[in-house]
């Protein structure tokens, strides 16, 4: 079956999800303002999901990415998960809270968990959740460590 070899050959060439998801940042006033926010998972940082944000969503008026565990933000669809930069907790049954904190204040945004699942499911297309290790690069990690700045 020609059409099933090229559709594996497919899914072994995709390294990196991105998927472009609506957010609404809560902010301290009652204007609750909705931001496009993309997601990411690269298989060469299979521990890890990047959130970025748009530069006009930002105080600095730069995009703005935040790269935290995947593990948080799947255990964090079902419970309070972090207590540390990036915390993650279900806000109702449709939709995810997701909190920031930097020295420059606390940001909270609301997304749905639908779309935060979608984008797990994918991510586990790439990189099957608990065998990450099987994807790090150590030779190249290491060589990364050692290098001389200079």
């Amino acid at each position: 079956m020609p059409g099933s070899r090229s559709a594996a050959r497919e899914r072994v060439l995709i390294t990196v999800i991105e998927q472009a998801v609506q957010a609404r940042l809560v902010a301290t006033a009652p204007k609750v303002e909705t931001v496009p926010v993309t997601l990411c998972y690269d298989r060469a940082d299979p521990f890890a999901v990047r959130m970025a944000f748009p530069a006009p969503a930002t105080l600095e008026g730069v995009e703005v990415s935040w790269t935290f565990a995947r593990e948080l933000l799947e255990s964090g669809l079902d419970r309070p998960t972090g207590c540390g930069d990036v915390r993650v907790r279900p806000y109702d049954i449709d939709r995810t809270t997701i909190e920031f904190h930097a020295p420059e204040g606390v940001a909270i945004v609301l997304m749905l968990t639908a779309e935060l699942h979608r984008f797990l499911e994918r991510a586990a297309t790439v990189v099957p959740p608990g065998l990450e290790h099987l994807y790090l690069d150590m030779d190249h990690s290491l060589a990364e460590l050692m290098r001389d700045p200079h």
